[in-house]
């Protein structure tokens, strides 16, 4: 007698949002080769925007789908599994990646980010040729969505091929776009290079870890793994049973997992692309990188610690979680302390992110009832949601007021003005910021006072709730590491702040601004560059200024000026007014994530 077919069934309300961005993605690439090029950009600006906040719409109303009875919803027989903590995961990166997406649209004078044609030579006459037609790289839109499409995917998968892709739609993007900045295009390309080869060693420890759970437990869904994990833990506690092969492939699996998902965040030791990659970046791709990569990778963490750490007899389960603080700890130190001695701005915040993965750390590994006979602990997961929406806000406004800071040089014949370059990086650039634009350097301050965890902003009520979950769970001394750490981080913090508001800038001069293949010029108030080397700058910035050039304070577009708003708006609010997001983050944290 032959089988029966099962028609399987597929709950396309519930896949709408990932098709809806992946979909995007397709289309604008066909867009790209259908398209006249005068058209592009907006219309493929236009596209992504419209599918990330429809995305971002319907992740909300498949909130009303959950409930206490039924928290967990499994998608394509368990591929994707939908939860609150999925859910505000999905949101928050569908949010901060709008708001990265309109500096990422960003065409202020000097051309906006991105190289006219990324895969030219450096230098070559096709690329002077290309930079003077006014190419654009419309390419970057489509790539975008897809890195979220793979950010979304990420936190969601039910099993562990769907992690394995996600993680890769996530990553190979980002390897492109990372190599696509229009200035210092060396650096830039340096930067993907190393973000590949480093990437593809991360990737290859995940899927190595993933294929010892999976020859652990013969099952690729965690829904199945947990139920036969739970089988093995009853028997070993009995007495039945007890393979320490087998439970070894378990634990040394699901390590190389967290070191896979720990190089995404940037934690020590697996940070050493971070500082180089930031930088190298275009500024407003560091941004995005910095801000949502680390929710969905925290995601896939968590959701693999709360999914398989539980399968664990006690002593490998707490030497994990060793592992784990000591992990926080070297993070915290690695980022709060090379920062002090850093001179650019990208790596100053490169380090800052690094400390900020440690300082979400402490509130992962405050989990403490991880067995599998008892309720799971979910006192960290608010605290971590919150953070990471914190963190995420703060950091696309920073990276988009340092995308507006240029350098300035003069144009190549005599009395024509000067050519914007790209960001003035050095510390002593700075200079003076607060009286060349108040706006733009209180908005900076903003956000350097929320990473350095200053009260009535978002950042201390995500440090104070990191720090207290630690408290509570009697890790007072990881907490006190953290304070000590966020301490010597506020020196950095203080520094810029010093160097914007109070230490006067370099003698002004008014001359024409040459826009790159332009020939139009508009009068700004360009820095002269002169007398740095015996300033008070130099001083707090300790290391000499690496242009003769000028420095000056694009205007923006509309909509990097809306999304620096918007994120120092929501910095303030959140700062003083926690209460409905912490309550909500609160209620999808009782359920499994």
């Amino acid at each position: 007698m032959s089988p029966v077919f099962v028609e399987p069934t597929v709950d396309w309300f519930l896949l709408a949002p990932y098709i809806l961005v992946l979909g995007g993605g397709v289309l604008g690439v066909l867009l790209e080769a259908l398209l006249p090029a005068r058209v592009r950009r907006p219309v493929q600006l236009t596209l992504s925007l419209v599918v990330l906040l429809a995305a971002a719409v319907m992740m909300g109303a498949q909130w009303s789908r959950l409930s206490a009875e039924e928290p967990v919803l499994l998608v394509l027989g368990g591929s994707v599994v939908l939860t609150y903590f999925s859910l505000i995961l999905q949101v928050i990166v569908l949010v901060v990646a709008a708001l990265a997406l309109l500096v990422v649209a960003d065409r202020t004078p000097g051309g906006g980010a991105f190289a006219p044609t990324a895969a030219a030579v450096p230098g070559s006459d096709y690329e002077e040729l290309a930079r003077r037609k006014g190419l654009e790289q419309t390419e970057v839109y489509p790539l975008f969505l897809f890195a979220v499409g793979g950010m979304m995917v990420l936190p969601a998968a039910g099993d562990l091929i769907t992690m394995f892709i996600g993680l890769e739609v996530l990553s190979l993007p980002l390897y492109v776009l990372v190599g696509m900045a229009r200035h210092r295009r060396l650096l830039s390309q340096e930067a993907s290079l190393k973000y590949f080869l480093l990437g593809s060693f991360a990737s290859a420890i995940f899927l190595m870890g993933a294929a010892l759970v999976y020859g652990w437990s013969g099952k690729l869904r965690l829904t199945d793994i947990l139920g036969a994990g739970l089988t093995t833990m009853q028997d070993s506690l009995s007495g039945t049973t007890g393979d320490a092969d087998l439970t070894s492939l378990l634990v040394v699996g699901v390590l190389m997992m967290l070191v896979g998902a720990l190089f995404k965040v940037g934690a020590a030791p697996f940070h050493q692309w971070t500082p180089d990659v930031y930088q190298g970046a275009p500024t407003p791709i560091t941004g995005f990188m910095a801000a949502c990569t680390k929710v969905a990778a925290f995601g896939v963490a968590l959701r693999v610690a709360y999914w398989t750490i539980p399968l664990m007899l006690p002593e490998p389960q707490d030497a994990l979680l060793v592992g784990l603080w000591t992990v926080a700890i070297l993070t915290m130190l690695v980022g709060s302390v090379v920062a002090v001695v850093q001179h650019d701005v990208k790596r100053v915040l490169a380090y800052s992110s690094i400390a900020h993965a440690g300082f979400v750390l402490v509130a992962v590994g405050s989990v403490q009832a991880l067995d599998p006979m008892a309720e799971l602990d979910m006192a960290p997961l608010p605290a971590v949601l919150f953070y990471l929406f914190a963190y995420g806000l703060a950091t696309v406004g920073a990276f988009a007021v340092v995308h507006l800071v240029r350098e300035t040089a003069p144009a190549s014949g005599a009395g024509e003005g000067v050519v914007v370059l790209g960001e003035a990086t050095h510390l002593s650039q700075w200079t003076g910021l607060g009286k060349r634009s108040p706006w733009l350097a209180g908005s900076f301050l903003l956000f350097l006072l929320s990473f350095a965890g200053i009260p009535l902003t978002a950042g201390f009520i995500g440090k104070f709730s990191a720090f207290s979950v630690a408290v509570d769970a009697g890790l007072w001394w990881l907490a006190l590491i953290g304070v000590l750490c966020s301490a010597i981080a506020v020196f950095f913090y203080v520094r810029i702040i010093v160097l914007m508001f109070f230490v006067d800038p370099a003698p002004v001069e008014t001359t024409e601004l040459v826009v790159e293949g332009a020939a139009a010029a508009e009068p700004v108030a360009a820095d002269a560059g002169e007398g740095r080397e015996a300033g008070v700058g130099l001083q707090l910035a300790t290391a000499p200024v690496r242009t003769s050039g000028g420095v000056t304070v694009l205007k923006g577009s509309l909509g990097s000026r809306v999304s620096i708003a918007l994120c120092a708006i929501a910095t303030v609010v959140l700062g003083v007014f926690p209460g409905p997001v912490l309550d909500l983050v609160a209620e999808a944290a009782k359920f499994i994530p």
